[in-house]
């Protein structure tokens, strides 16, 4: 015979305080595990917002991000004379030869952080339509004027508009605040890339090129190019979307790996209060082990009643914590990105494998901690079990 699931249920009620601790211990730590993952995801789901499918990403092979890669002048020369790049009405390839460099700003608060300064073309409106002007006007090509992101204004002192940023000798003036769509983008300043090489020396030497391709199955024919032209073969093109989402996996497999580390000292806690809950609840409940064994119960459903017990306890605080982690996607923070080392806001981020998994170790936990205890449980000898009354 199986023991009804209700008399598991009417359980909970006789150990409120006990039973309350384990499910709030529990909770935390799902509440740790499940931020931990949803900041790692924030990460990625920001920078992959920051490419396109549809745009082609240059870079120098073995280069570990924008900062590193040194694109020639002629090099972009070359490639901008590939037929497979789209073209505006007027005939002009859909292309921004980039440079990027990193500057220092005193954030709010206190301190300096690193921010990405990118050297942009006309064109590069064009190939990230998600990037909007929303207050001030657009910088004049050939001024020393930049247009800042809407994390750099928010998080950096002297980065509104009319305020003048100095770098490379100069001052620049912030003429303007844009969005770029929860992307990466947003944790920049941009300008004309023509000044930003004169203002650094760099001649004709950009970071990145990065192109709209006519026909999205064009991509294996660059590919093939690049391969097979020898003055292009330094050179790697992927995906706008394929590069920056690499840029994102040292940056939340670190998280990963320093979350669950943390996450497995906690859990660990946790565990054991759900264990010394459960041998209360066997120790307090003898008698009615003995019972339900004298009415012909199996060992086997006793050990079942009392493992469900623990189950449902931790996924009672699996679902309190995941409720609590999610209104963690209502905060918005930044940190150092290892890909580029400057400053990249993001806000965490929920997805229904990171739902799914935080239950699983939930259940993960109610299963180890109840164990033992249901084996106990199953163990007691009926005539000892009833003498205990």
């Amino acid at each position: 015979m199986k023991i009804p699931l209700k008399y598991t249920i009417r359980n909970f009620g006789t150990r409120r305080l006990t039973t309350t601790i384990t499910i709030v211990g529990i909770a935390l730590v799902v509440f740790v595990f499940a931020a931990v993952m949803m900041m790692a995801y924030g990460i990625q789901k920001t920078l992959v917002a920051t490419g396109s499918d549809e745009n082609v990403l240059i870079a120098r092979k073995s280069s570990q991000g924008e900062i590193s890669s040194i694109i020639d002048g002629a090099v972009v020369n070359i490639v901008l004379t590939l037929p497979q790049i789209a073209k505006t009405t007027d005939g002009k390839p859909i292309a921004s030869a980039e440079p990027v460099v990193i500057i220092n700003l005193p954030k709010v608060g206190g301190g300096l952080s690193n921010v990405t300064v990118r050297g942009v073309s006309p064109q590069a409106f064009l190939l990230r339509p998600q990037v909007k002007l929303m207050e001030g006007r657009m910088f004049n090509f050939g001024a020393r004027e930049i247009i800042a992101g809407s994390s750099i204004t928010r998080r950096f002192d002297g980065a509104k508009i009319g305020d003048r940023v100095k770098f490379a000798g100069d001052q620049w003036t912030i003429v303007g605040l844009f969005e770029g769509g929860g992307s990466g983008f947003d944790s920049e300043l941009w300008g004309d890339a023509t000044q930003l090489l004169l203002a650094f020396n760099r001649g004709t030497s950009v970071s990145t090129l990065t192109f709209r391709l006519d026909r999205p199955e064009n991509f294996a024919s660059v590919k093939q190019v690049f391969e097979s032209d020898r003055r292009l073969q330094q050179f790697e093109p992927e995906h706008e979307r394929t590069f920056f989402e690499k840029q994102s996996e040292t940056m939340a497999l670190f998280i990963y790996i320093l979350g669950i580390f943390v996450t497995i000292i906690f859990s660990a806690g946790a565990t054991i209060g759900a264990m010394i809950t459960m041998y209360a609840a066997v120790a307090n409940r003898t008698v009615e082990v003995g019972t339900l064994r004298a009415l012909g119960f199996r060992r086997r459903s006793v050990m079942t009643a009392f493992l469900t017990e623990s189950l449902l306890l931790s996924l009672i605080g699996g679902v309190a914590g995941l409720v609590l982690a999610s209104t963690l996607q209502f905060f918005r923070i930044s940190t150092l990105n290892f890909g580029s080392f400057s400053e990249l806001e993001f806000s965490f981020a929920l997805s229904p494998s990171i739902i799914a998994t935080s239950l699983l170790f939930s259940l993960f936990m109610g299963m180890i901690g109840g164990f033992l205890p249901s084996v106990r449980a199953a163990r007691l000898n009926i005539v000892n079990a009833l003498r205990a009354s």
